[in-house]
């Protein structure tokens, strides 16, 4: 690449942001003309293109970066150290072309309309609300639980492998369109994550690539939570950024399967943020209503718990905090805080709509 067009690229890079700041203040402009218009043929085309092949080429193609910059750095360090300027000025041209991609392929959905106002759903709730909601959700979680196991005291085993999970979750969406034709999902992507250790040290159930619309499920976590990962994740893939967001699709989509093993997975998710914000509150309520669960319901509590136990390390708090900066820096204030305000839209949700 010569040296002027590598200038160029260079230059462009904070008038992108500019451009990308300004186009945030006009969320209905890009909701009707790119999350509902190019980006649906962007998505579509790379889950064509992609969505067949069994593994991550994502995370291929994550890792093969990974090696070539660091092949670059050694091979090239007396470079480096004779022309540092070029240098820099080289990686502020890969950071202008990764810039224009990921917003051209993914990135402007963090600045679409938000939900609540496309369902006409509050944006806030109180407390006695969330706790006659949660009240309902305990008595459902443990209805559906024993008709499971026939026994109170047993935890639930998903009798699905990934693949069918898979399959289900895509039946779901099929199911839920009926409802609400926004959530239209074709050609689906969803693959298990060949970094899955790496995401479970990292404290993620899952993430999409923006780059290649790909979906990708921590293949690790516990099953009976393996539905509503991938409806999350699938919730990113059809044009929904935000956190709170997605995890409600996620949600939406394995409550309105018709398999009770992803309904339960649905409740028991949904009461698991419900709760972990009436902790946050109000303690001595959180136990009142923790003790009306079943036990076999704790103990997939407890599975969870056990699981991101044994990967906890001292660079997870790290990584966190690094994402939660890059969310702030696309729109979701709140940052890693933003995965619980799904409890907002499901308290307004099921106000509105039956549990």
């Amino acid at each position: 690449m010569k040296s002027k067009l590598k200038n160029g690229i260079a230059l462009f890079l904070p008038v992108q942001i500019v451009f990308v700041k300004w186009l945030a203040n006009y969320p209905a402009f890009i909701e009707e003309y790119y999350s509902n218009g190019l980006y649906q043929y962007i998505s579509i085309f790379f889950r064509y293109l992609l969505g067949w092949i069994p593994f991550s080429v994502g995370d291929i193609l994550y890792a093969s970066l990974i090696i070539l910059t660091i092949k670059y750095l050694i091979t090239k360090r007396q470079y480096i150290k004779k022309k540092p300027l070029v240098f820099l000025r080289n990686i502020v041209v890969v950071l202008s072309i990764a810039y224009f991609t990921f917003h051209f392929c993914w990135g402007l959905n963090y600045y679409r309309e938000p939900l609540y106002k496309t369902f006409s759903i509050n944006e806030n709730h109180s407390i006695t609300e969330l706790e006659s909601f949660v009240s309902r959700l305990i008595k459902k979680t443990n209805t559906i639980h024993t008709s499971i196991t026939a026994d109170s005291t047993k935890a639930v085993v998903m009798p699905y492998s990934k693949e069918e999970i898979y399959n289900l979750t895509t039946i779901g969406y099929t199911e839920l369109q009926k409802k609400y034709p926004l959530f239209n999902y074709q050609t689906p992507s969803l693959k298990t994550s060949l970094f899955s250790t790496g995401l479970s040290y990292a404290g993620y159930g899952g993430y999409l690539n923006p780059f290649t619309n790909e979906a990708q499920v921590n293949g690790k976590i516990p099953l009976y939570r393996y539905p509503v990962v991938a409806g999350h994740e699938a919730g990113h893939q059809i044009g929904y950024s935000a956190e709170n967001e997605t995890n409600f699709i996620g949600y939406l989509v394995t409550v309105n399967n018709k398999d009770k093993y992803f309904k339960y997975a649905a409740y028991s998710y949904a009461l698991s943020y419900c709760l972990s914000d009436i902790r946050y509150n109000d303690p001595e309520l959180f136990n009142q209503l923790y003790a009306k669960l079943n036990i076999g319901v704790k103990k997939n509590y407890q599975e969870l718990s056990t699981f991101w136990n044994n990967y906890e390390n001292p660079m997870e708090p790290v990584l966190k905090s690094v994402y939660s900066t890059f969310l702030k820096a696309n729109n979701q204030k709140d940052g890693m805080k933003s995965y619980s305000r799904i409890v907002t839209l499901l308290v307004a949700y099921h106000q509105k709509h039956s549990l």
